[in-house]
């Protein structure tokens, strides 16, 4: 299962009004683990940046001079995402922006759609915490995810705090061992040591249940019973 986290940085509020992309960041999670392949680029827009807009990112019109347009970047992007699921913070803002651009781009003809599935990590928040904040930095808070570095909105940064935020949402970490190798990843960065136990650590504690705990599990077992009997009584059994 191959997911690209993404964010943009833009000009404004409205493609619909010219705004255009300036920036895009977006990481990879094969088997919902990141794999350290990402794509980052800053863009061109040719046109001025709104005041509200360089308030959340900082970007300047300066900074953006010498930069690539957006298609000279649009092969590139297409290539990286195409097949896999975008998980993006209020998807359609993204995506308006994504459609709007490749639609400049000569003999492109491609929507995102057209390549990918998209996922909106904003409508699932709202799905598991209704009536809460469900931004990026609310859920950085609920979730327990380290956002210290985000004092200004940076695409990749963005798409990285996301991807921990929405691994977290979704159920966590999925592997027994954190450190466990991926090998169907061809990467070798990606292969970590474990670290071995302590000798001198305490010994765990074993907590034996009690006999209203053990009664309470027979006539759970009597619930489940049927006339093979249930798999847990038969594997005692044996």
């Amino acid at each position: 299962m191959r997911q690209i986290v993404l964010d943009t940085e833009t000009t404004g509020l409205e493609p619909q009004q010219g705004h255009k992309i300036i920036e895009i960041g977006g990481v990879e999670l094969i088997n919902r683990k990141l794999t350290g392949r990402h794509f980052h680029k800053f863009v061109k827009p040719n046109r001025e940046i709104d005041d509200g807009a360089f308030e959340v990112h900082g970007i300047t019109q300066e900074f953006l001079r010498d930069k690539p347009t957006f298609s000279e970047i649009a092969e590139e992007f297409i290539e990286f995402v195409r097949g896999a699921e975008l998980v993006i913070h209020n998807a359609p803002f993204d995506v308006s922006f994504l459609d709007y651009e490749l639609s400049q781009v000569p003999r492109c003809g491609e929507r995102i759609e057209d390549v990918c599935k998209v996922t909106d990590s904003l409508a699932l928040a709202r799905h598991k915490h209704p009536g809460q904040k469900n931004n990026l930095d609310a859920l950085c808070r609920r979730y327990g995810v380290d956002n210290t570095a985000r004092q200004l909105h940076g695409a990749l940064l963005d798409a990285e705090i996301l991807a921990d935020v929405y691994l977290a949402m979704t159920g966590g970490q999925t592997v027994l061992f954190a450190n466990s190798r991926q090998h169907d990843l061809q990467d070798e960065n990606a292969h970590e040591e474990f670290a071995p136990l302590p000798h001198d650590r305490a010994a765990l504690r074993v907590i034996v249940a009690d006999q209203d705990e053990l009664e309470a599990h027979e006539r759970m077992l009597d619930q489940l019973d049927s006339e093979e009997s249930c798999v847990w009584r038969r594997a005692i059994g044996e």
